[in-house]
């Protein structure tokens, strides 16, 4: 487990803390104003300093991933460095990366105990997320990736990607790919988030190629086990598979490695890479859950916070999904065009 810019609180090294900018601004003012106008003065701008941080909205980040991971925590953390960017003296934030999921309820109340609002990115943390809100009533919580059909508490918000859009599109992108006419999904973590989105990918083959065989999809209990995607993506290719869409964040390397090995090909994300030559990418999901983090953090400073179910996703006005092809072909691209308008306009359904 690592907080950002940790700071030590009665013994604990890792304790994320309003008051460390703080205490930097009385440091540094201190000493500036000691060499000037006077220990009075330097109380003076020190005060002014803390008054000023004790304004700031203070926001904790839970990834329980790691932000290197080219998936949804590193995608989550991107949209984090723009706030820390764009944002400045607004806010003060901090972050806390890998956790096992033993510990996820001490690190949210760790958060709830330092913070105006707590970020919760997966639907793995919902269980601990629904115990640790109701204890801190006076702190905003925002989970993304959590069920959809989860009811709001008084003070917490469930933000969806809606994942099963950019999947119906994989799905598509999937099937007109593939010379096989079998293609296969790979998900972590058996959410109902990840098993609708496995259905839209289902969905969104048939759509773009009715008959394509999509084998029964696979989830590895992890995101991050590369050695178990690649075992799974064997498997698939095995049986004449030749594209594999997935939700997967560390676990993409071990796909890749099977792809490579089987000279197949597969669907990557959220995150796009290079549609290099040789690459066994066909095309990327991108699923930009730094929008959502930094969506949560405007809503608190702007007032307009609710504790809603927030739909992202080509159906929202609030964005973050698209795919990135990496074909040219003319069929393919127009194909893709009108299969997205038709998710875009709820003419369809994705699962």
């Amino acid at each position: 487990m690592r907080f950002s810019r940790p700071t030590p609180v009665s013994g604990s090294s890792d304790r994320p803390t309003r008051l460390r900018a703080a205490a930097g601004a009385l440091i540094v003012g201190g000493l500036l104003a000691a060499c000037s106008t006077g220990t009075a003065d330097a109380d003076t701008e020190a005060g002014d300093d803390a008054a000023a941080t004790e304004e700031a909205l203070t926001v904790g980040v839970f990834l329980p991933g790691s932000t290197s991971d080219t998936g949804f925590m590193e995608s989550a953390y991107l949209g984090y460095e723009r706030l820390e960017e764009e944002l400045g003296d607004e806010v003060e934030l901090s972050f806390v990366e890998e956790v096992a999921s033993a510990d996820y309820e001490q690190t949210l109340v760790r958060f709830a105990s330092s913070s105006d609002l707590v970020i919760s990115v997966g639907g793995q943390t919902d269980a601990d997320l629904r115990k640790v809100a109701p204890q801190f009533p006076d702190v905003k919580f925002v989970e993304i990736g959590g069920p959809a059909d989860a009811e709001p508490l008084e003070n917490l918000a469930y933000y969806d990607p809606q994942q099963a859009e950019a999947e119906y599109l994989s799905g598509a992108v999937a099937a007109l790919s593939s010379e096989s006419g079998k293609v296969g999904f790979i998900g972590g973590v058996e959410l109902p988030a990840i098993v609708n989105a496995s259905s839209a990918f289902a969905r969104g083959a048939e759509a773009a190629v009715p008959g394509t065989e999509v084998v029964t999809p696979q989830y590895l209990g992890d995101f991050n086990d590369p050695a178990k995607a690649k075992q799974a993506a064997a498997a698939n290719y095995g049986v004449g598979v030749d594209v594999i869409g997935q939700i997967v964040n560390l676990g993409k390397q071990g796909i890749e490695q099977a792809a490579q090995d089987a000279d197949a090909s597969m669907i990557g994300g959220p995150i796009p890479g290079e549609c290099a030559e040789g690459s066994p990418y066909v095309g990327y999901v991108r699923t930009d859950i730094g929008t959502e983090v930094e969506h949560a953090v405007h809503s608190v400073l702007d007032g307009t916070w609710e504790a809603a179910q927030v739909p992202f996703g080509l159906t929202s006005d609030l964005g973050g999904t698209e795919f990135v092809l990496c074909s040219e072909d003319p069929e393919t691209v127009a194909a893709l065009d009108e299969i997205t308008a038709s998710v875009a306009s709820g003419e369809v359904a994705p699962y």
